[in-house]
C-alpha cells in the first residue's frame, strides 16, 4: 500500500524558511519522479517542484531561486526547502509520485 506522509508545515513570517519532508513507503521510491504540489484556498492545485530518479529538478517560476527540492533514496524521503517565504506561498503542500498523494501539510506565511 502506497503511503506518502508530509510533515514540516507551519506558520511563519515573510522572509523565513521551512523545510517540508515526505516519507514514502509501499513502492520502489528510488525509481520514481517525486513532486511537491500546493493548493491555495480558491485556487487549483499547482506543481511547485519535481525531482527525477536521476536528480533532475524542475521548479515553478514563482519559486525558482527560493525553493529547493531534494531526495534521500536510502530514507525514502523527499524534501522541499523553502526560503524567503512570501504570503502568496500560503497553501496546503502535497507530496506525490504522480500516482498517489499525501494528506498535505499546511504552510501559512503571515506577518
Amino acid at each position: 500500500q502506497v503511503q506518502l506522509v508530509e510533515s514540516g508545515g507551519g506558520l511563519v513570517q515573510p522572509g523565513e524558511s521551512l523545510r517540508l519532508s515526505c516519507a514514502a513507503s509501499g513502492f520502489i521510491f528510488s525509481i520514481y519522479t517525486m513532486a511537491w504540489y500546493r493548493q491555495a484556498p480558491g485556487k487549483q492545485r499547482e506543481l511547485v517542484a519535481s525531482i527525477t530518479s536521476g536528480r533532475t529538478t524542475n521548479y515553478a517560476d514563482s519559486v525558482k531561486d527560493r525553493f529547493t527540492i531534494s531526495r534521500d533514496d536510502a530514507k525514502k524521503t523527499v524534501y522541499l526547502q523553502m526560503n524567503s517565504l512570501k504570503p502568496e506561498d500560503t497553501a496546503v503542500y502535497y507530496c506525490s509520485n504522480y500516482n498517489s498523494w499525501g494528506q498535505g501539510t499546511q504552510v501559512t506565511v503571515s506577518p
